[in-house]
């Protein structure tokens, strides 16, 4: 009897070290085998109803944790204990999280639908070959302007944001880094630059536009301008995008000196264990259907060219958001500058 038991323990012994064993290799392979995707996004930064029909499609679950800020994302992504299979930071985070070693490299060998993005929007400066990044939204930071206060077409320079007849008339998003590459754009400076007498120069020169500043705000930049209570605002494309669409007064202009053009981008965090469930996320997001669903209700201008084939010719045709490739060519894309 007491050899049946120790036959019995035995055998349970090495069930369990077998189990334990199999969940070690699962896990090291980078897959738990849980049928979810743990998604680490910007709020409102995809179409719900996208995910429920990749849920549909392929049986997992999505759970979604939101962030409001690339640094945010990045000191949670640092300090560790989380989980996520895939994150969207902006082109020179995707620098920073390289440099701490806190992204997996891409398996292109897995990815199905990179033909169709532009090859404009592809092998940027942040991430040479797209190696740990795949673009997901691309825009640039401008002017809105309301026509009740303004003419059209007169606002078209940074500099112009200086005149005194726009005294407590402006409101800027609240983005240091973005307010501060308007400010060395305005002075023929790279939004790029370490110098720190160049950075001294503008930081001056955005104390002079203070009487103008109104506001310095985030998402509530949105509303008041929909509602009239500004007459010129500085923030991003897809926002702006937005504020047209609820109010026709509204114009959104690149100065023709050059600005910023961004790029947010999918990424695999170093954490990651649900690799199925990536790619199979990734694969989905690059079909032109669903990516042109994605723009169309984001606002911001996608980098899957045949996507954006799929929009109406009214949102692909806007230069507003669209810009021609002269515009392009007198944007900066940002690098990472700890110092910022």
């Amino acid at each position: 009897m007491k050899r049946l038991i120790s036959l019995v323990i035995g055998l349970l012994a090495i069930c369990g070290l077998l189990a334990y064993t199999g969940n070690r290799l699962q896990r090291s392979s980078g897959d738990s085998g849980s049928k979810v995707l743990n998604l680490y996004n910007w709020g409102d930064y995809i179409d719900p109803s996208l995910l429920s029909k990749f849920q549909r499609e392929t049986g997992y679950h999505v759970n979604v944790e939101t962030f409001d800020s690339n640094e945010a994302m990045f000191t949670k992504l640092k300090q560790g204990g989380t989980h996520y299979d895939l994150t969207v930071p902006s082109d020179y985070m995707v620098s920073k999280l390289k440099q701490a070693h806190l992204l997996q490299p891409i398996d292109r060998h897995r990815l199905t639908g990179m033909q169709n993005y532009d090859p404009r929007f592809l092998n940027q400066s942040f991430d040479r070959h797209n190696r740990y990044s795949i673009p997901y939204f691309w825009g640039t930071l401008g002017i809105i302007y309301n026509d009740r206060y303004i003419r059209p077409g007169t606002l078209t320079h940074w500099s112009q944001l200086w005149s005194p007849k726009y005294r407590h008339q402006i409101m800027l998003v609240d983005s240091a880094r973005d307010i501060l590459g308007m400010a060395l754009v305005e002075r023929g400076e790279s939004m790029n630059t370490t110098n720190p007498q160049t950075l001294l120069a503008a930081t001056h020169r955005l104390d002079q536009l203070s009487p103008n500043v109104k506001a310095i705000v985030a998402d509530e930049i949105k509303m008041y301008m929909i509602q009239d209570e500004a007459a010129i605002a500085v923030d991003w494309s897809g926002e702006a995008a937005e504020m047209l669409a609820s109010n026709s007064h509204l114009h959104y202009v690149v100065p023709k000196e050059g600005s910023n053009l961004w790029f947010d981008n999918l990424v695999i965090p170093k954490s990651a264990q649900h690799y199925q469930a990536i790619y199979a996320f990734l694969n989905f997001m690059n079909r032109p259907e669903n990516a042109a669903q994605n723009a169309e209700y984001i606002g911001y201008a996608t980098p899957n060219a045949k996507a954006k084939a799929l929009l109406p010719r009214s949102v692909r045709n806007d230069r507003q958001f669209y810009p021609d490739d002269a515009t392009i060519r007198h944007l900066q894309v940002y690098r990472n500058r700890p110092t910022v």
